[in-house]
């Protein structure tokens, strides 16, 4: 760097030289431009789900009992969170629930082809396809 001269041990620079830099970035900076964009893999979907209906996630298990009813049978019965979806298993070991659901808190669990269940997890009223009512409790 070049100096113009020593002044009591210390060093003076040149303006311009300490000037310059400065011009420079205020130059970059005078027309803040905007990153372009480049999709080149658009989503063929991007409308469709913008405009899709929220997602309701299932409910959670609240508790899972086995209850013994009136005739010596037992039924696995999975109450779910919001009291409107149990799951059924006829007998308690079989591997495929039977969905019953209510239309509201309260209302009588109900499935396709006849399935009835009222009651709470501790007692409850069973009625399968063709069969008669059951009473079970835990």
């Amino acid at each position: 760097m070049q100096h113009i001269g020593k002044i009591d041990g210390v060093m003076k620079m040149h303006p311009l030289f300490t000037a310059a830099p400065l011009l420079v970035l205020a130059a970059c900076n005078s027309q803040p431009q905007q990153p372009e964009v480049v999709d080149s893999n658009p989503d063929p979907l991007a409308n469709q789900i913008a405009n899709a209906a929220p997602v309701e996630l299932p409910p959670s298990i609240r508790v899972e009992k086995t209850f013994r009813c009136a005739d010596g049978s037992l039924v696995g019965v999975v109450f779910f969170n919001g009291d409107k979806q149990v799951n059924v298993r006829v007998p308690s070991t079989a591997t495929t629930p039977t969905v019953l659901k209510a239309p509201a808190k309260g209302e009588p669990f109900t499935a396709e082809g006849g399935w009835t269940l009222t009651g709470d997890d501790t007692k409850i009223t069973l009625t399968q396809p063709e069969k008669k009512a059951l009473s079970c409790h835990v």
